[in-house]
């Protein structure tokens, strides 16, 4: 089973609007990352336009179950997502 590379598009005014839920988001990764699940998550951009996030390999359905738990995803933060399998060759 591959890796997996979640990226996010984050709303245009992501700075502005992710105070409230910004703890909360991170803790959520802290989590899958103590878990061993996720191994690397990061801002993209600068400003910010979204987010990778790389998780130990897990199936599809895994992984759309963390997106769906993340408290950006829940206050309409992520334009959109897609998650790709991710073959590490080194």
């Amino acid at each position: 089973m591959a890796h997996t590379l979640l990226l996010y598009e984050y709303v245009e005014d992501i700075l502005d609007r992710r105070g409230p839920y910004r703890d909360a988001h991170l803790a959520h990764l802290r989590a899958l990352a103590d878990a061993g699940t996720v191994l690397m998550a990061g801002a993209l951009g600068d400003p910010v336009t979204g987010a990778a996030i790389i998780f130990a390999p897990c199936s599809p359905e895994e992984v759309a179950e963390q997106v769906v738990r993340d408290p950006y995803y829940a206050a309409g933060l992520i334009r959109d997502w897609q998650a790709l399998p991710w073959t590490v060759v080194t």
